[in-house]
């Protein structure tokens, strides 16, 4: 420790002896706090961006791909009805031509309650659909807001380092100007 200060001491009045490079002295502490910064925000913000932005385009991927699948599944549902509605058209036309009356009224009755069925089970689809996409919703909802507590995390670290760099930053000027003000009455001391 006595070492440690008298290497200081010998360095503070080396300082003093030549006032260009004490000067120099004095601005090293702003320059390697504004380097600090610089470091920080190139390396630290290029960094959070990179990764929201996969991330998000990740999202983006599945929420595309699930509205592809939803648009596959309804294409389908629309085909099949209107493949059954095709059935029931021929078959309608068919039970026209063939018989009248009682017979005829059974067979649409039939065709009626088919045709409701489809349409319940279709509905039923749907709805399965719509609960998917909305549970696909949800998920990503969720995955946005961890994304962002993490990023308003990171950007909560940066700043204590910041705050922390500056501590330290003013804390080494304090300690100089005490060492200066300690060198200088001592000098004047010395000259007296």
């Amino acid at each position: 420790m006595k070492r440690h200060f008298l290497t200081a001491l010998a360095l503070t009045v080396a300082s003093i002896a030549i006032s260009p490079t004490a000067k120099a002295t004095e601005f090293e502490p702003n320059m390697t706090q504004q380097s600090r910064y610089e470091v920080l925000d190139r390396g630290g913000s290029k960094a959070i961006e990179d990764i929201q932005t996969a991330r998000l385009e990740h999202l983006d991927n599945q929420t595309k791909a699930v509205e592809d699948i939803q648009a596959a599944r309804l294409e389908h549902l629309n085909n099949q009805s209107k493949a059954i509605e095709d059935i029931q058209a021929a078959r309608l036309e068919a039970l026209d031509s063939r018989s009248k009356g009682n017979v005829h009224t059974l067979r649409l009755e039939h065709l009626d309650n088919q045709s409701k069925a489809i349409e319940d089970i279709q509905a039923a689809r749907l709805e399965h659909l719509d609960n998917q996409t909305k549970a696909v919703e949800d998920i990503q909802a969720t995955r946005l807001e961890h994304l962002n507590n993490q990023s308003k995390a990171i950007e909560d670290i940066q700043s204590a380092r910041l705050e922390h760099l500056d501590n330290q930053t003013k804390a080494v000027e304090d300690i100089q100007v005490t060492r200066l003000d300690g060198l200088d009455s001592r000098s004047k001391a010395a000259v007296q």
